[in-house]
């Protein structure tokens, strides 16, 4: 598939510029913010422009704090100003959530550029990527907003307490070439992928930011993308185990290597590395011939690095560390001193002589009485006992007999609820398009870590106007008595609603089932019970409100008002008997 870089979109060429990964940032940003989500990642700009850029940013410094786009998003806090752009923290006011915002003039020199970067960046939609939310050209401005992310953490942040872990510096490099092998499979290429570039969240999702934009915005282009972002991965993944910047000069916080040796391999830099991450990193960054180790392949592409990172073993996270039982330490209650004042420094304790024994003769005659007296009181309290054992056998013998001869008037005892076994199941649609059709099964598999999930809505909690709901039919195989359904759900909050429908025949509409019961929880389990007994074959489970929901690293799904089905139970009087 041929490749498409930011040079496809506009982006001035860079002839003779040496590889990304190659250059240390060499420009400050004005008043970075110390948010993990600002964008650091401000080198100078490479491309051309110079001086006719400075000149533009006139443009971007009449911004300020409050000013608003699009009467929409408002701006708080300018976290980069460089090269006649700036980048802006903001808050969506629509939404309500914070946002992040790129903005230059509309004459700048790459603003066509950087608009057809980030509607091809926002086409992708894989949630790796840091999401570009609006592109929009306006009132001589041109601005792109992306997500914010609080939560998250950039590579440099995280480096500047050390080396990772051998099991996360595996997780980010094989995140980070998985995601960047879909990109460019998609003709997109980032070509400023640096520890800046790479967040990880709360949840341990490592996502990158800056797709295609980021080159866009500083005039950055490349002959050989694959190879460019492929390096970059070597170079991330070096740092990650090393916490050195693969080149000579300083980056990103990290100390260079030494001048004059070259590029050695990372286990050569510190010890204890593991081996074979150290081996993929040299396969990432050396393109020109084979690693100094092994003499394996090198790897030129972000797919070929997927694939050597699939061919080695996993590597596992480390063992949890369990500290024993602190020793067991006797109170002062059980050491015989509860009360007792504390003896002074230097003193002795004085002993306390137990009580003397009844060794009299009015002692002794105590004793004897009391003996007696129990032993009067564990006959009697025998004898009462399989007096009552007896009673309750003659009774249970008449309850039998009573039961037997009036069998025919007041019928079989009710019998307790029991699971019904759902046979089959499908996504209902009322209006629109389907949520998640093939992962319906997953409902009722038993395993309650996978499920079936809506998409993520905009606006909520009640998902009408846009929908009357969305839910899942469920078939019984047969005529049943039901009592319960109980619905286990993935995201609590304000507040989700779950609606139960019941009909005979297979369900064609809303209309053509009748409701018998409803329940709104904020938790993560529905209990929904039919407010008069119902015989049915088909339910539906249909929700018609779902919460507020971040973003799911572990089910791809971005944040929204969104709700997930783990598991559904019915319970019900078995069949029934016409």
């Amino acid at each position: 598939m041929a490749e498409r870089s930011t040079a496809a979109v506009d982006v001035a060429d860079n002839s003779g510029d040496e590889p990304l990964t190659a250059k240390a940032d060499q420009a400050t940003a004005d008043g970075v913010a110390k948010n993990p989500e600002r964008d650091t990642d401000i080198d100078q700009t490479q491309g051309r422009g110079g001086a006719e850029d400075s000149g533009r940013a006139s443009s971007s410094t009449e911004l300020h704090s409050g000013h608003k786009l699009a009467r929409r998003y408002r701006l708080e806090e300018c976290v980069t100003r460089l090269d006649g752009f700036s980048s802006w923290r903001a808050v969506d006011e629509k939404l309500r959530r914070a946002v992040g915002v790129h903005i230059l003039p509309a004459d700048h020199v790459r603003a066509r550029a950087v608009l057809a970067a980030a509607r091809s960046a926002a086409l992708l939609g894989d949630p790796r990527f840091v999401q570009v939310l609006d592109a929009v050209e306006e009132n001589d401005l041109v601005y792109v907003v992306h997500e914010w992310l609080p939560d998250a953490t950039d590579l440099t942040a995280l480096l500047a307490a050390g080396p990772l872990e051998p099991h996360d510096a595996y997780q980010m490099v094989s995140q980070v070439a998985a995601a960047m092998a879909a990109a460019h499979r998609e003709g997109l290429s980032h070509l400023r992928l640096n520890p800046n570039a790479v967040l990880r969240t709360s949840s341990g999702q490592w996502r990158i930011r800056g797709l295609a934009v980021n080159a866009a915005l500083r005039g950055v282009g490349s002959d050989t993308p694959q190879r460019t972002d492929t390096e970059a991965i070597g170079a991330l993944l070096y740092a990650a185990l090393t916490q050195r910047w693969p080149y000579e000069s300083d980056a990103y916080g990290l100390a260079g290597l030494p001048k004059d040796i070259g590029l050695i391999a990372p286990d050569q830099v510190r010890a204890g590395i593991h081996r074979g991450l150290s081996e993929l990193a040299m396969r990432a960054l050396v393109n020109d011939g084979a690693t100094a180790s092994r003499h394996e392949a090198a790897c030129t592409t972000p797919e070929e690095l997927v694939k050597a990172i699939g061919e080695m073993p996993r590597v596992r996270p480390p063992e949890p560390s369990f500290s024993g039982p602190p020793e067991y330490q006797r109170t002062t209650y059980q050491q015989g001193t509860y009360g007792r004042p504390s003896a002074h420094a230097g003193g002795t304790q004085p002993v306390v002589p137990p009580p003397a024994p009844l060794q009299s003769r009015t002692g002794k005659a105590l004793k004897w009485a009391v003996s007696a007296l129990l032993i009067a009181a564990l006959g009697l309290g025998s004898w009462q006992l399989a007096d009552a054992l007896m009673d309750r056998g003659k009774n249970s013998d008449d309850t039998n007999t009573t039961q037997t001869q009036d069998d025919g008037d007041k019928g079989a005892a009710k019998v307790a609820p029991q699971p019904l076994k759902i046979q089959s199941a499908q996504e209902f649609v009322a209006k629109g398009d389907a949520q998640h059709p093939n992962d319906v099964a997953k409902t009722y598999d038993g395993d309650t870590s996978t499920s079936w999930r809506t998409k993520s809505f905009n606006e909520g909690p009640t998902i009408a106007p846009l929908k009357p709901g969305v839910g899942i039919v469920y078939d019984l195989g047969s005529e049943m008595d039901l009592d319960a359904a109980t619905i286990g759900l993935r995201y609590a909050g304000d507040h989700t609603t779950v609606d139960l429908y019941a009909t005979d025949s297979a369900p064609v509409s809303l209309d053509s089932m009748h409701k018998v019961g409803s329940s709104t929880t904020t938790g993560t389990t529905a209990t929904v019970k039919p407010s008069k007994a119902v015989k049915t074959r088909y339910v539906l489970v249909w929700l018609t409100a779902v919460p507020m929901s971040g973003y799911d690293a572990a089910a791809y799904s971005k944040a929204g008002y969104k709700q997930a089905i783990n598991e559904v139970h019915f319970t019900g009087g078995g069949t029934t008997m016409r």
